[in-house]
């Protein structure tokens, strides 16, 4: 591993606080950014993991409505929901903000006139929907439609799902509001719109030029479709009551629009955070030499990849994003999540149905995780994946383990140097692994990175059956002291390794064997960091088996009938 400390600036994106957190955000976002947090941590690096709440919007004000209640009372009742849940799941943000909070209406207003005063937007004046039944213009997502190209009959006035299409309101047939079902009206109003079309070429060669090879397929290939659309001027206000305010020409009733000042959350929050830790935050956006990491779902790639870019390259003295991994979406027992179907697995819900068992969730999504293509998550894998894998591999390994050395030499660990070819063999297999974890973390392939993992604990089982040390306790005692030191040193390698993967199971087993402030690197010089003179005292099992009465129960429980 190299030693020069690098600075990272993590952001996740920022979840809309008008429901909860499910599995799909999860596997899409929050999960591989945390793994690639940690890691970067554990290797000393600097950084800064970056996220909060989505608070302003169209559909913020709806589900308040619906709700009735106010907006101020709905996003604080999500914000604390999916903060509490992220805490509990043990997703390590180092700042969570609120896109409400002050510094980020400041900090959005500044980029906003910034813009303005360099005269990269447009005053336009247009016909927009208009949904009369609800007195409020329509955002584009707020429209549906069939879709001209395939003749999809539930696209969105902005895309098309079923065929990728790049689609305008005007374009969809047939149009109506997803608010009322009634079918809007065309009435004039005046917004400022981005100049995204004279930045295309920029975005052009940034992309599908500079980080073609560097960048997920999926990720160019969608900005390549959008490119070959052409970019057009797009609308960075809207009329609307809830939002941050700004004034065209004396006319109230205009806010930001919620994907212009969403991503510049990440900034407000990097600044928050900088401020009550006496850091600069421009090192984390401002310095060339840092790297910006973006971990997002396929559905905000365009945000991400050109129009959050080109704010920043307008604004002029920001970085761009090194990489965007984006991610593909998780289905449901073979369908689309849904959260207005309740046709989803919620963060919160499974925190209480499965107390302690945080890891087994992040070791099945992460298995499962969506990278390059839609993944499916079923509870019969996760209960196989958590019996036959997590119980069966990783927790039969450790166990057998350090039951041993607490059986043969009262918790001691063994250290006889004593070493065969057999032993080196395996020890350098898992260093091996170790490097194979490290490229895939660092090419941002997580389900490669925990399958190695797990092969380390594999290496580990298949050490000991062919070792055999109980047989031959009493006819060769020294050698069984080597096979256990071995053991144990895999064991070292597994709990560090763990960390940004299984953060729960990792501090425990730190704790069994006596590990304290350890970080990846050391494993490079594992003898001359481990403490023979600890003891081993009680040994918990590090996982439990999965009943069927408890799958059948969340499958129940999915289909509507949770008292089944």
């Amino acid at each position: 591993m190299s030693n020069n400390k690098e600075t990272f600036t993590i952001t996740a994106a920022l979840p809309y606080a008008n429901g909860p957190i499910h599995i799909g955000h999860l596997a899409g976002v929050y999960i591989p950014a945390d793994i690639f947090a940690r890691y970067k941590r554990l290797t000393n690096n600097d950084v800064a993991f970056i996220c909060g709440s989505d608070e302003h919007g169209v559909a913020i004000s709806l589900a308040s409505k619906k709700a009735s209640i106010s907006p101020k009372e709905l996003i604080d009742k999500y914000d604390k929901m999916i903060k509490n849940s992220f805490d509990e799941f043990g997703i390590l943000f180092d700042n969570y903000s609120r896109t409400s909070s002050k510094v980020h209406h400041e900090t959005s207003l500044n980029f906003f006139d910034n813009l303005r005063e360099k005269n990269l937007f447009s005053l336009i004046k247009s016909e927009q929907f208009f949904d009369v039944d609800e007195n409020q213009f329509l955002a584009d997502r707020y429209i549906s439609g069939t879709c001209p190209v395939c003749g999809f009959d539930e696209a969105y006035g902005d895309q098309c799902e079923k065929c990728g299409s790049t689609l305008s309101p005007e374009e969809l047939i047939n149009p109506k509001s997803t608010i009322s079902n009634s079918s809007p009206i065309l009435k004039e109003t005046k917004h400022y719109y981005i100049k995204l079309d004279e930045f295309e070429e920029f975005i052009r060669n940034w992309i599908t030029v500079e980080n073609k090879d560097k960048w997920k397929t999926n990720v160019v290939g969608q900005v390549k479709s959008w490119l070959d659309s052409g970019l057009k001027p797009r609308a960075v206000t809207r009329d609307l009551d809830w939002g941050i305010p700004v004034k065209i020409e004396d006319e109230d009733g205009k806010v930001l629009y919620v994907w212009f000042e969403a991503p510049i959350g990440y900034i407000s929050s990097t600044i928050e955070w900088a401020k009550a830790n006496d850091k600069d935050w421009e090192q984390y956006w401002k310095n060339p030499e840092t790297n910006l990491i973006h971990f997002i779902g396929k559905d905000n790639i365009v945000f991400h990849c050109i129009i959050f870019p080109i704010m920043l390259r307008m604004f002029g003295d920001f970085i761009l994003p090194k990489n965007v991994p984006a991610n593909e979406f998780l289905n449901l027992e073979g369908k689309k999540i849904s959260t207005s179907k309740n046709w989803a697995v919620w963060l919160h819900e499974y925190l209480i149905d499965f107390p302690n068992m945080q890891d087994v969730l992040r070791y099945v999504l992460t298995s499962t995780c969506p990278e390059t293509k839609d993944n499916d998550f079923t509870w019969k894998d996760f209960q196989v994946r958590n019996n036959s894998e997590l119980v069966a591999i990783y927790g039969n390994f450790t166990n057998r383990v350090l039951s041993l050395i607490n059986k043969y030499y009262d918790g001691k660990i063994p250290n006889p140097d004593s070493k065969n070819n057999t032993d080196e063999l395996v020890l350098n297999e898992v260093k091996s692994l170790k490097s194979k974890i490290e490229l895939s973390l660092n090419e941002f392939k997580f389900r490669e990175a925990i399958k190695n993992l797990m092969n380390i604990a594999r290496f580990g089982n298949k050490y000991l059956a062919e070792t055999e040390p109980w047989k031959i306790k009493d006819s060769d005692p020294l050698r069984v002291e080597q096979i256990l030191q071995t053991s144990y040193i895999i064991i070292i390698y597994l709990s560090v390794l763990s960390e940004p993967f299984l953060p729960f199971t990792s501090n425990k087993l730190m704790k069994m064997i006596g590990l304290n402030n350890f970080s990846w690197d050391m494993l490079d010089n594992i003898n001359e960091n481990v403490d023979y003179n600890f003891k081993i005292d009680k040994i918990e099992m590090l996982f439990r088996k999965i009943e069927d009465s408890e799958i059948d129960l969340q499958i129940n429980k999915l289909n509507g009938n949770p008292s089944l």
